[in-house]
């Protein structure tokens, strides 16, 4: 049979379009098309196949690719046609059936079955629409100008068949041999009534005479109005902080189950939390950083419910857990220590008991072998991470380094550690059953749970060990000074080896997506600017200060020439410290302080002493000489840098400019002339030269990893954000975060009434304090939010009231925002009966205080929150009224 393509694109002078064919095998092959007229580019093609994936590319003279479609054209042929003349539209990434149809429509739609339709000998015309309605007594109608459409009349119109999720096709019999003129329209099953007509001008198609051609208009988007499209509201709640009366001092997966009553009565559809995976390192409550996970795939044990395993604690272990569930949950924040090594206790004893029976278990085999690539990597780390008190595998004395071999024969039945590591596994198969649990109790509700993906690895974690080369080891991943900290951030995770991850198509990171897709329907992911580019620093750097953007435009040597910038290493690149500098810093102690760290030039300069003279020395000889007033003071001078030198290799050096260059003592000893080129050049390097190789940089990662998962994904794009980053997250359809407080722009705090749909908008974070906590951190600035925001007259009462948060929550809802999610916090501060007394222990975060302790718990069980009629009936009313029901 024969393909007739036709699409029409707009090129330049020297551009072409080619067309890329996709086989069953995954294999590629390219076609060129031909230019016609008025922008339409044709193909025809032979095909023998029954159905047919493609994508356009568009190429210049030379063949360089300048754009393609990231979303591919997949076509199905009925058999009673010879050929099939195909009318496409460019598949943009951010039309809403890309990115709305996700697994939040199929758990909207569930249990979907898929209508036929019907396509005759007779019919003249296919026409295929993509639109993801939201409701299920919606559908697609079609209307147009000739008879075989309805001739404009509504109560005539083709009901469409959704053949797919969010696919739409009629086939229609058109007689005219004209251009015929036609529209989409939404309708309501119910009623009959029209909810909504596209907008616009009308669509136009030709006309087909042809007995055995079928004409296919492949329409790849509907014109949506606002009002029309998937708008919900949610509540953002750790899973550690879930409190009930069955926990065991921290939130379980089964709480989530609970945390859904209570959402499906509030009548809120979305449930965010942060990441879940296991943390274990140290057994220590720095373990509680869910973002420093040992195992991107493994789940953490101290979300396993004790009472619900498939097996019980004996008669002893039982009375003995219940007196520890009590104390537990009577505390007011988590006692992470405790928890986990109770758990791991109860754990074990269950284990060494029914061994035989869970290894026999068929199920249990049969995760083993569907998860064997990361589990058994997982299960060895915990092995020796507990054998040899430590997570650091460069401190173990065997295995060091990773040889799947030699680890395997952990798991050979005769193996003297086979008990201990089927125990880690059979521990991630419970977790995974109590999860999937949990997931599936929140989907009978169309509940969606939105996830947290983490944007680093742990240093020494399963995956840093088992695939080193994924990784820069020899680097520190943060984020530079915002609205968090002065100092920046340092989360001592490696940097991504991107080049080497590009060789296989980035499957690292498809596998991560897919494997959290399984209990995902939508993913937050961590600071998307990762993808853009990472705020490095060298392992001699404590402080997130001394970073630099990578990748990123340097400067070189010739650029400090042609700007007349006198570069000196010494002086650019080493800190400044003279008489005056130690003075302002350590006033009386100068002397003191200079003796024992610093080098006396008696020229009235200073340098460190090699064994001082970096962030790392200085911080590890505190933690044997502790002086918080010293070590505070020394580390900053030790940042007193104008600029940071990077190693290409081969001699090969170049140069990065410190962040807020002119606010350090440094730039205040230069001259006029030398402090003007030099700011000059810092803007240059922040501000200008670089979003052209970031915004390739992101282009070339996020299509492909994005494209093999359908969870809806949401970008956590605040901080110092550059001007690719909103392009390229509008380009792919990707929701961009809006916290209040945190605008991008110039502005005290942003106005959730003027979000657009692809943004999800929130009062707090789990980076922040709480509504109630930020109302009293400056009060000048709240005075003018009640003001200005709020519209209130007056002065702003000392503490925020539940009439005031309410109308906080409310303004976030009443807009086009695709998502409003608030932390459970913010619903509580709505409700004087419902609020903490102790608004401190609402804290999640801090990130200026590394390590910080996460401990935050609700102080309200789910159940009695479930029960709170008043209180939910309240939100409910919120949340129809705002069309977020």
């Amino acid at each position: 049979m024969k393909l007739y393509l036709n699409i029409n694109f707009a090129t330049k002078y020297g551009e072409k379009l080619a067309l890329k064919v996709t086989d069953e095998k995954g294999d590629d092959r390219e076609y060129a098309l031909n230019y016609d007229v008025n922008n339409n580019w044709t193909l025809e093609l032979d095909w023998y196949s029954k159905s047919i994936t493609y994508s356009y590319i568009l190429k210049n003279e030379n063949d360089t690719v300048l754009d393609k479609e990231y979303v591919a054209h997949n076509l199905n042929f009925p058999n009673n046609f010879k050929d099939f003349k195909i009318f496409d539209v460019w598949n943009l990434k951010n039309f809403p059936e890309n990115y709305l149809t996700t697994k939040i429509l199929e758990n909207n739609l569930h249990p979907f079955k898929p209508q036929k339709v019907n396509i005759l000998k007779k019919h003249s015309h296919l026409f295929r629409l993509e639109a993801p309605l939201f409701k299920k007594n919606w559908s697609i109608i079609l209307m147009g100008n000739d008879a075989g459409l309805g001739n404009w009349k509504a109560e005539n119109a083709l009901k469409m068949s959704q053949t797919d999720f969010g696919v739409w096709e009629i086939a229609a019999k058109i007689s005219s041999k004209y251009p015929i003129q036609y529209k989409y329209a939404i309708i309501d099953d119910n009623s009959g009534e029209i909810i909504w007509m596209e907008s616009g001008n009308n669509r136009y198609c030709d006309g087909n005479l042809e007995s055995d051609l079928l004409q296919i208009q492949a329409d790849h988007y509907f014109r949506f109005g606002i009002n029309e499209l998937y708008h919900a509201a949610g509540v953002a709640v750790p899973v550690f902080a879930l409190r009930s009366e069955n926990g065991f001092g921290v939130g379980e997966f089964l709480d989530l189950k609970i945390l859904g009553d209570w959402a499906k009565a509030a009548k809120l559809s979305t449930v965010q939390i942060l990441p879940i995976n296991d943390t274990t390192a140290n057994f220590t409550w720095t373990d509680s950083y869910p973002y420093a996970a040992i195992s991107v795939y493994a789940l953490h044990p101290q979300y396993l419910s004790i009472e619900h395993l498939d097996f019980k604690l004996d008669k002893k272990s039982a009375e003995k857990y219940q007196l520890e569930k009590i104390e537990l949950n009577n505390c007011e924040l988590i006692d992470y220590e405790r928890v986990i090594s109770s758990k791991w206790t109860y754990l074990k004893g269950i284990f060494k008991e029914h061994k035989t029976e869970i290894l026999k278990d068929k199920n249990f085999k049969l995760f083993l072998k569907e998860n064997e690539s990361w589990l058994f990597p997982y299960a060895a780390f915990c092995l020796l991470r507990d054998r040899y008190k430590t997570p650091n595998f460069n401190n173990w004395k065997t295995h060091k380094k990773y040889i799947a071999g030699k680890i395997n024969a952990l798991f050979a039945e005769k193996h003297k550690d086979f008990s201990t590591v089927m125990l880690h596994c059979w521990v991630q198969y419970q977790l995974h059953l109590q999860l999937t649990e949990a997931r599936d109790y929140l989907h009978q509700s169309k509940i969606s749970i939105k996830g947290d993906l983490p944007i680093g690895i742990y240093r020494y974690s399963v995956e840093a060990w088992a695939e080193p080369e994924l990784f820069g080891m020899d680097f520190q991943a943060g984020a530079p000074p915002d609205n968090f900290s002065d100092l920046g951030q340092n989360w001592e995770f490696p940097t991504y080896n991107w080049e080497v991850m590009k060789q296989d198509g980035f499957a690292w990171w498809k596998k991560r997506f897919k494997a959290l897709e399984q209990y995902f329907d939508a993913m937050r992911i961590d600071h998307i600017l990762g993808f853009f580019r990472i705020w490095r620093m060298p392992m001699s750097a404590t402080q997130g200060i001394l970073g630099y953007f990578y990748p990123a435009v340097p400067v070189r040597i010739e650029e400090f020439q042609a700007r007349n910038i006198p570069f000196n290493f010494d002086r650019y690149c080493k800190p400044f410290i003279n008489e005056e500098i130690l003075w302002n810093y350590f006033g009386e102690k100068k002397q003191e302080v200079a003796e024992h760290f610093m080098n006396n030039h008696f020229n009235g300069n200073y340098t460190f002493k090699e064994e001082f003279d970096t962030q790392r020395k200085l911080k590890n000889y505190f933690v044997e000489h502790p002086q918080d007033w010293k070590e505070e003071k020394l580390l900053r001078l030790c940042a007193n840098v104008l600029f940071l030198q990077e190693d290409k290799g081969g001699g090969d050096y170049v140069y990065h400019p410190r962040f807020n260059i002119n606010k350090t003592d440094s730039y205040k000893f230069l001259g006029d002339f030398e402090k003007k080129q030099i700011y000059d050049l810092y803007v240059d390097y922040f501000f200008k030269r670089q979003d052209g190789l970031w915004y390739a940089s992101a282009m070339e990662k996020l299509p492909p990893i994005l494209n093999a998962t359908n969870m809806l994904i949401c970008g956590e794009d605040l901080g110092l954000v550059p001007d690719s980053v909103p392009q390229v997250m509008d380009r792919l359809g990707l929701t961009a975060l809006k916290v209040q407080r945190m605008p991008s722009d110039n502005i005290p705090f942003y106005n959730p009434e003027y979000a657009g749909y692809l943004n999800v908008v929130t009062a707090s974070s789990h980076d922040s304090s709480t509504l109630r906590q930020w109302w009293h951190e400056d009060r000048e600035l709240t005075q003018k939010y009640f003001n200005k925001q709020l519209h209130q007259y007056g002065t702003a009462p000392w503490d925020l009231t539940p009439d005031l948060a309410e109308m906080i929550m409310k303004q976030h809802l009443y807009n086009n925002a695709m998502l409003a999610i608030f932390p459970i916090q913010e619903f509580f501060a709505t409700d004087a009966r419902l609020t903490n007394p102790n608004m401190e222990n609402e804290r999640i975060n801090q990130p200026d205080v590394f390590p910080h302790y996460w401990r935050y718990r609700m102080h309200l069980n789910l159940e009695s929150l479930v029960i709170e009629k008043d209180f939910n009936e309240k939100i409910a009313s919120w949340i129809v009224d705002s069309g977020r029901e």
